[in-house]
């Protein structure tokens, strides 16, 4: 591995090189913070499909992708004097540092969990007015509910056992059934939504990321019917001209696949 010295070296370089971009390219000479925003959001999620995809040579990649626009955005934020990349820098380590008083004080803690709730009662202190105001409002919503969970779970408003939360994704499903029954969609829709916040919030006390989970989800089901599409094309049928029988041999094939 590299040594820090060059590490150092190496994001100069980077500092370097889009120095001389803003000054030289058309493309990036034209570019805003707002221009930015969605290519930056989609790198986020190209970082998020290697890493589920565990492909450490794109993870790599993307993580570069991503480092470049954190210096874009200073770059911009330099030429307004508003920040520039060292300020940036030393906002983090100075968030960091406060947050941490395990590390820079002298304050114990047990275990991950203690951690999280000094976090948030820490955040509390620096002024916010809630520990929900950190959750962003363009989040996906199953993102969303995650860590709005996690952020009331960190003050202590959280159920003990895992099996309680199961009870209430139990009384969730019954409370849709009912609504189901009844044909109101404005009801079944805000059911429906109880049930997958409280899906989500089993899977926090499962330990598992559910975005993460139904993510894998969605890749395995693309693979399987990508075969049933081949097995298709290779007899000259077309999928809408098949029984569900016949496809279904075919999906069963996948799974061993």
């Amino acid at each position: 591995m590299s040594t820090k010295q060059s590490q150092l070296q190496a994001f100069e370089r980077l500092l370097i090189v889009m120095d001389e971009l803003r000054e030289q390219c058309p493309w990036d000479k034209k570019q805003t913070m707002e221009s930015l925003r969605h290519l930056t959001i989609e790198e986020v999620y190209e970082l998020g499909d290697a890493i589920l995809d565990n492909d450490l040579d794109e993870v790599k990649k993307e993580l570069g992708d991503v480092l470049l626009h954190i210096v874009f955005y200073s770059k911009i934020g330099s030429e307004t004097n508003d920040f520039d990349i060292a300020d940036v820098c030393h906002t983090i380590c100075d968030k960091l540092i406060e947050r941490h008083p395990h590390i820079y004080a002298d304050v114990k803690v047990n275990d991950e969990e203690d951690v999280k709730r000094n976090w948030e009662q820490i955040k509390l202190k620096e002024g916010k007015k809630s520990v929900l105001e950190g959750v962003p409002k363009s989040l996906p919503a199953m993102v969303k509910a995650n860590r709005i969970q996690d952020k009331v779970a960190g003050v202590g408003f959280d159920w003990e056992k895992p099996e309680q939360v199961f009870e209430k994704v139990e009384e969730e499903l019954s409370e849709l059934k009912s609504e189901i029954s009844k044909g109101n969609m404005d009801a079944i829709e805000n059911e429906f939504g109880d049930v997958l916040f409280s899906m989500i919030n089993y899977a926090r006390f499962l330990k598992v990321n559910p975005e993460n989970a139904l993510e894998r989800t969605n890749k395995k089901f693309i693979k399987r019917f990508q075969y049933l599409e081949s097995k298709a094309k290779e007899l000259n049928k077309s999928l809408k001209d098949m029984t569900l029988s016949e496809m279904d041999v075919f999906w069963e094939e996948a799974k061993s696949v």
